[in-house]
Parts: C-alpha cells; sequence; structure tokens
C-alpha cells in the first residue's frame, strides 16, 4: 500500500504536463468527505490516504503519495436529486426557496444558476415537490457547498464556486459550537 498524506487544492501550482501524466482516483461524495480512505487509483495501485482530520477531498484536488506520484481525484458520478424550477408553475427564485430550506436543514447541497443537487432522500424530495420544484433522480458529480462556517482557518483558492475562500473542513453542529445561528 502506497501511504498517501498531502493534498495539493485543485492542483495549484502544478504544470499542466505532471497533471496530465498523473494517475487518476474516481471517488464518490461519501469517500471525498473522508479524511481517511483507502482506493484503488488509475494505474492499479493500493493508496491508503490519510489526511489531516477534518480534510475534504474535492474534484480536481490532487493527492501527493509518499514516493512523489501525483494521484488526481475525479468526482465520481453517484446518485443525486437534481432539483429544477418548474417552467409552467415556478420562477428560478424558487431554486433560492429550496436552498433556504435545504440549508436549514443542513443538508449538502451543489448550487448552480439553473438547478440544486443534494443526495437521495424521498422526504427531501417530497418536500421539494410540495413546493412546486420538479426533482429528478440523476447519476452525476456531487461537490456540495463547503459551508460558511466550515472552518476557523480560511485555505484560499476555489474549487469553481466563484468564491474566495473554499473551507476545507465541514462544520458539524454541537453542544460545543462555539458561534451565533
Amino acid at each position: 500500500m502506497i501511504q498517501v498524506s498531502k493534498l495539493i487544492a485543485h492542483g495549484q501550482g502544478l504544470a499542466p504536463v505532471l497533471l496530465k501524466r498523473a494517475c487518476h482516483l474516481e471517488i464518490d461524495w461519501d469517500v471525498r468527505q473522508k479524511s481517511r480512505f483507502d482506493a484503488t487509483d488509475s494505474a492499479g495501485r493500493h493508496l491508503g490516504v490519510f489526511l489531516p482530520r477534518g480534510t475534504v477531498v474535492r474534484g480536481g484536488d490532487v493527492l501527493v503519495a509518499e514516493d512523489g506520484s501525483l494521484v488526481k481525484v475525479i468526482a465520481a458520478p453517484q446518485a443525486v436529486l437534481k432539483i429544477t424550477h418548474c417552467a409552467n408553475h415556478g420562477t428560478p427564485y424558487d431554486l433560492i426557496r429550496a436552498a433556504y430550506h435545504l440549508g436549514n436543514r443542513h443538508v449538502p447541497i451543489e448550487l448552480k444558476p439553473d438547478h440544486l443537487k443534494i443526495e437521495p432522500d424521498h422526504v427531501l424530495a417530497d418536500m421539494l415537490r410540495a413546493m412546486h420544484l420538479t426533482v429528478n433522480a440523476a447519476t452525476e458529480a456531487f461537490e456540495p457547498e463547503s459551508g460558511a462556517y466550515a472552518s476557523g482557518a480560511h485555505a484560499h483558492g476555489s474549487h469553481g464556486t466563484g468564491h474566495d475562500h473554499d473551507e476545507r473542513v465541514p462544520h458539524v453542529h454541537s453542544p460545543g459550537c462555539k458561534h451565533d445561528h
């Protein structure tokens, strides 16, 4: 097993030719939100990934193995619910309302200008349909927002989200939370 303990966010600073030659690793959101996991890269190498606790791996990130080799991460297609506004009864504003309600439930959500994506959940799907939104099952890559309270340490860089900050550590609400809501 080859150990991996370093991540370069979105391969920032690496020459394109190095990224082109790198092996790749296609993994879904369930695995990418963990800081420790086993995987097999495109060259068939067994990798043991041991990143700092709380690290979230995003599609486009590059892992650095103990032997110095690079492994580009690809967000694997997975089951998602794709939410759009109803062209007959609604407006794109309805997506903002849906994002608000999903955010109140701390649901991991991918935001796009014309749709939202969440992991499959029949209760949420029913709620969204009751709001006159269109909810369809799909198999696509899933890159949810990292959240405004993701970490006290800000990792600078963008993952195509249009934000200046990409918080790399998910926020968990617990009795020890030290901020207002």
